[in-house]
């Protein structure tokens, strides 16, 4: 599988996405978004939400492997 931009994470791969009230919300990683290298401000990844199957951006250090996480669930 190959990274898109150079990741933390592999494209496809199954993560959680914490929200600002402490829940966990499936879905799957994208890829890096590069513009907020360019611009400033903090890194930033695509991922699809799979709870809801919509895409979205969200900062790279709310995005964990989905693996490592046991309970929380979708809010």
């Amino acid at each position: 599988m190959t990274d898109i931009g150079d990741g933390p994470f592999h494209k496809g791969e199954a993560v959680w996405v914490m929200e600002a009230d402490g829940t966990q919300r499936p879905a799957e990683y994208v890829g890096v978004r590069e513009v907020s290298a360019w611009f400033g401000g903090p890194p930033t990844v695509f991922i699809l939400y799979t709870d809801t199957h919509s895409p979205g951006v969200v900062e790279v250090d709310r995005v964990i492997p989905r693996e490592t996480t046991r309970g929380g669930g979708a809010s």
